[in-house]
């Protein structure tokens, strides 16, 4: 078969293929267009959802007459001229293909006048050579792009479009996109000769937000945070503003996440990958992140040639990128972050199981809280007797068994209270294996506390060195087996214990530090261990400061323990120097002696605390297999176990008979 070149009208169908996707596709070209040319001011008019008609009219700069001709052909552009324009593009277009693709697959006709000329020219194309026609028009200052007819001529790509709602919904949703965009710009958009959408230029704060609550709704517009970081002049070039919502204003849906870089709308696995990751499990299953959110960086450190739809970017640095955004947003949402923790930890509290005296004392309401929700929590107990409902919602069975539609059977009640018996096993009267949240920091006095515990259930219950590890309950504590034998073992103390002996460890020679590929800013009192860098780099802090006034030092921190590298370093670096500058409280210069300091450090409550920056509420088998391996490591591991007397529990065949 001979190789030729193909016609120009089925080359512009094939590009035409990528460019136009749907009505949408053309709106979203042709208003780029407008704006490129400087338009202040957009008419948008739909006619059956785009199928029939797209007319979309500024009063941009206008076409000359002489270049008309050219708009319409492929690759014309007026945006580039040479191959560092395309390295660093400023404009929302530039590869010069969409008019020539649409016109290829609709009647296009081409309207414009520019201020300096006297009247207005249009144009069209049509036939397999897609010549241009040229014609004399009555139009103001500005451009119409007239599209009627979509798909006419390829039938197969018609029959493919949904129906007139659906195709107008997703132009809506580009013009809603572009409104954010381009707040200074008036748009209305209409459809079937009626005014649907109007976006009044914001020129503003208050006509921003009165945009803002237009388009993302009352709810976002007030409770979202604003965030702004804008770079000093010689620091590294990214910045950041926008609107992102505390996890507990959050959408159930997706329809509010709105992400631009360098003013083109942008939908980057990347970037939606940061955000994600600054609310963490803050926003559990049922609610999405809810942000809009412009990023600003040099034009030739990010790629936007890579789709010819433009959807995607490649940033130059994109670990930067991604650990700049994550970075910002999780210190602004830190706050709210913190405020729900401590809101689930003023509900739930992890107590230990039922010591002997304390058996059968349970309040009337609790026992019928407990009977309704079908059987008990294992170990999480709801302190507001209010909160019975949401309690049985924790327990460790599936939800498809949690809460009741009918009165148990005297069968079920027998079973039930047998199974909660297996958690009632009677403890020593020491309760210092008690698992509550870490409301305070425990001392390195309780932590080593632990390893001197009684052992005289374990001993009676004559536990094996061979222990299986069965299963996760309540996403906190681990099963374990050992012949005949169960018992449970807290997975955040052993998370603790572990990590405290690490840190510990590592002090003692020096921890190592995680660079920061984007440097924080924070401002901070001074702090005594400004005086010795030395301290500072064994705990592998580093950093810069500057005076700002009189007690106040602003510090760029350029690495931090890996203990604190995701948490919330507005909160745990000032901590961090407060307890270095007790340690450093005797000592007057910076000469320390490096041996004895080290062990002074691996002595003091610091490792305990760096352990705790990595705790969670919840652990997952894999983890918890992780954290148990690592536990049995360490010398009297057993005495985290905590036995389960189930045999006793058992023993109900008198009552059943």
């Amino acid at each position: 078969m001979a190789i030729r070149l193909l016609p120009p009208q089925l080359a512009n169908q094939i590009a035409a293929g990528e460019v136009v996707e749907r009505p949408a596709s053309v709106v979203k070209e042709l208003v780029e267009n407008c704006i490129d040319a400087g338009a202040t001011e957009l008419r948008i008019d739909i006619e059956k959802g785009g199928a029939r008609r797209i007319r979309i009219r500024d009063n941009g700069a206008g076409i000359p007459k002489e270049e008309l001709e050219l708009a319409l052909s492929r690759h014309a552009t007026s945006k580039i001229s040479t191959l560092d324009d395309l390295e660093a593009i400023h404009s929302l277009g530039f590869r010069g293909e969409a008019l020539a693709s649409i016109s290829s697959v609709s009647r296009l006709r081409l309207i414009s006048k520019p201020a300096d000329q006297e009247d207005a020219w249009q144009a069209w194309c049509e036939g397999r050579d897609m010549q241009v026609t040229l014609e004399p028009a009555s139009h103001p200052n500005g451009t119409t792009v007239d599209v009627q007819d979509l798909f006419f001529n390829t039938p197969a790509r018609r029959k493919f479009l949904r129906t007139e709602k659906t195709e107008f919904g997703h132009i809506d949703e580009v013009i809603r996109r572009i409104a954010l965009a381009c707040p200074k710009v008036d748009i209305q958009l209409s459809h079937n000769q009626q005014l649907l959408r109007h976006y009044p230029s914001a020129d503003t704060e208050h006509k921003v937000l009165s945009r803002l609550r237009q388009i993302a709704g009352k709810r976002f517009a007030d409770e979202a945070l604003y965030i702004e970081f804008v770079p000093e002049a010689d620091a590294h070039p990214l910045a950041i503003r926008g609107w992102i919502a505390p996890p507990d204003a959050c959408r159930h849906q997706t329809d509010v996440q709105y992400m631009y870089v360098n003013g083109r709308m942008m939908k980057d696995k990347l970037l939606n990958h940061a955000v994600r990751q600054a609310y963490g499990d803050s926003l559990g299953n049922d609610r999405q992140a809810t942000y809009i959110l412009y990023i600003t960086l040099p034009a030739n450190d990010v790629d936007v040639n890579v789709h010819p739809a433009k959807h995607e970017v490649r940033f130059q640095q994109a670990r930067q990128v991604h650990d700049f955004v994550l970075m910002q947003l999780r210190q602004a949402l830190a706050p709210f972050i913190r405020e729900q923790q401590q809101a689930y930890e003023h509900h739930y509290e992890y107590t230990k199981l039922v010591p002997k005296e304390e058996k059968g004392e349970e309040k009337g309401e609790e026992k019928a809280a407990k009977k309704e929700a079908g059987l008990a929590q294992l170990v999480a107990k709801n302190t507001h007797e209010s909160n019975g409902a949401e309690q049985a919602s924790r327990s460790i069975l599936p939800g498809a068994f949690r809460g009741t539609a009918s009165k148990p059977s005297p069968e079920q009640v027998r079973e039930q209270e047998a199974y909660q018996s297996l958690f009632a096993t009677p403890l020593p009267e020491d309760t210092s294996l008690v698992a509550k949240p870490l409301k305070t920091e425990p001392s390195k006095v309780e932590i080593d506390a632990a390893f001197e515990l009684p052992v005289e259930n374990l001993a009676q219950r004559e536990f094996s060195e061979a222990h299986k590890f069965l299963s996760v309950l309540n996403d906190r504590w681990a099963l374990m087996q050992a012949g005949n034998d169960l018992a449970l073992l807290d997975i955040q103390r052993a998370h603790l214990r572990v990590q405290t002996q690490r840190i510990r460890q590592q002090l003692s020679i020096g921890l190592s530090g995680q660079p920061l590929l984007v440097p924080v800013q924070l401002r901070v009192e001074f702090s005594t261990a400004f005086n010795f860098p030395s301290v500072l780099s064994r705990c592998g802090l580093m950093f810069e400061h500057k005076r700002l006034r009189a007690n106040e030092y602003q510090l760029t921190i350029k690495q931090v323990p890996e203990a604190l590298r995701k948490g919330d370093l507005g909160q745990s670096i000032p901590k961090l120097l407060e307890i270095l500058s007790e340690l450093l409280a005797s000592y007057k210069d910076s000469a320390i002696n490096e041996e004895t300091f080290g062990q002074q450090l691996s002595d003091s409550n610091l490792a305990n605390w760096l352990a705790q920056q990595g705790l969670k509420r919840e652990y997952s088998v894999v983890e918890a297999k992780q954290w148990l391996q690592l536990l049995q490591q360490l010398p009297k591991w057993q005495h985290f176990l905590q036995p389960l007397n189930w045999r006793s529990a058992l023993d109900v065949g008198k009552e059943i008979e």
